[in-house]
C-alpha cells in the first residue's frame, strides 16, 4: 500500500490502469479532454500493485483514480463526478488543470 500512496501523491492526478481495459482508456481520454495530464501507471504485469489497490478499497481495482493524492474511485465514480460538474473543480483544486 505504501507504493500506491507514494505513486498517487507524486502528481496532481494519477490513474492506475491496464492497457487492455477500455474503461481505463475512456477515463484517460476524459482527463486529457479536460486539460489534465495525469500520471498513468499501467499495472498489466504487477500483481502486487493490483493487490495493494484492492486492499485499499479500490473495487473494482481498475481504473483507480487519485486526485490530489486522494482516492476518487473507479470509472463509474469519475463519470458521476463529471456529470454532476465536480470533477473539473477537483482537478482545479489539485492543480491538475488551470483556469
Amino acid at each position: 500500500m505504501d507504493r500506491v500512496r507514494d505513486l498517487s501523491s507524486k502528481k496532481a492526478a494519477v490513474i492506475f490502469t491496464k492497457s487492455s481495459c477500455y474503461m481505463s482508456h475512456s477515463i484517460k481520454t476524459l482527463f486529457y479532454d479536460l486539460g489534465a495530464s495525469p500520471a498513468i501507471h499501467e499495472i498489466d504485469h504487477d500483481r502486487e500493485l493490483e493487490r495493494a489497490l484492492w486492499a485499499m478499497g479500490c473495487n473494482p481495482t481498475l481504473p483507480a483514480v487519485f486526485i490530489g493524492g486522494r482516492y476518487i474511485g473507479s470509472a463509474k465514480d469519475v463519470i458521476s463526478l463529471h456529470v454532476d460538474g465536480s470533477l473539473k473543480q477537483k482537478l482545479i483544486d489539485a492543480k491538475a488543470i488551470w483556469f
